[in-house]
């Protein structure tokens, strides 16, 4: 789709986002509420994660999320993600209930319920020019990689997917999308990649 085909979608959506992030903001937030406190008594301060990453053409915002692992303890041995990962962490991630705190990046215009999700800043050098037309539209809640399989899917699965989503974003891609997205959090599906704790990392080992 050219630039001009997709202006009025973009704008359109954006509005969208907006107002669907600001009703979701109210009308769930004593879910928020609720879960920011279970967070605090299962794994202390932050009760948020914070971390920079790539957005639309690449510029990087801060994305927030519920914390789902303990903090990094080499004395304690808690290192990699299967070592901070607790039970409580693994039931708020397969709920995605750890997603809440980013409808404010939502709100913000940092994403959109529906796109490529955001990944790490340091993949943005790893990535072959046609991987990194993920980031002409903004990052995404859910996509069309997540209802395809989530942290299951392989690297080179996962970018094709997400250039396919650039190439034929429409309103009712964005509705398909987040009707699987409710129900592959149902069935939680693909909530780690085989032999991880979560997802493994790109460069690392599929890639």
């Amino acid at each position: 789709m050219t630039a001009a085909a997709t202006r009025p979608y973009d704008l359109i959506k954006r509005l969208i986002d907006a107002a669907g992030a600001a009703v979701a903001l109210v009308a769930l937030s004593p879910v928020i509420l609720i879960t920011a406190v279970c967070v605090a008594v299962n794994l202390g301060r932050p009760v948020v994660f914070r971390q920079p990453r790539p957005g639309r053409g690449g510029r990087v915002f801060t994305l927030y999320k519920f914390r789902s692992m303990r903090e990094v303890d080499a004395d304690r041995g808690r290192i990699t993600d299967e070592q901070r990962l607790t039970r409580f962490g693994r039931i708020l991630r397969a709920s995605s209930l750890d997603e809440l705190p980013s409808l404010w990046n939502v709100f913000r215009g940092d994403m959109s319920f529906v796109g490529p999700r955001p990944l790490l800043v340091e993949y943005l050098e790893r990535y072959t020019p046609e991987q990194a037309r993920r980031h002409e539209v903004r990052p995404g809640i859910t996509g069309l990689a997540q209802v395809s399989g989530r942290n299951a899917v392989a690297w080179e699965d996962r970018f094709r997917l997400d250039v396919d989503y650039v190439d034929r974003r429409s309103f009712a891609l964005d509705a398909r999308v987040l009707v699987a997205t409710v129900s592959s959090v149902v069935r939680r599906e693909g909530i780690s990649a085989e032999g991880h704790a979560t997802m493994s990392k790109f460069g690392e080992a599929d890639a």
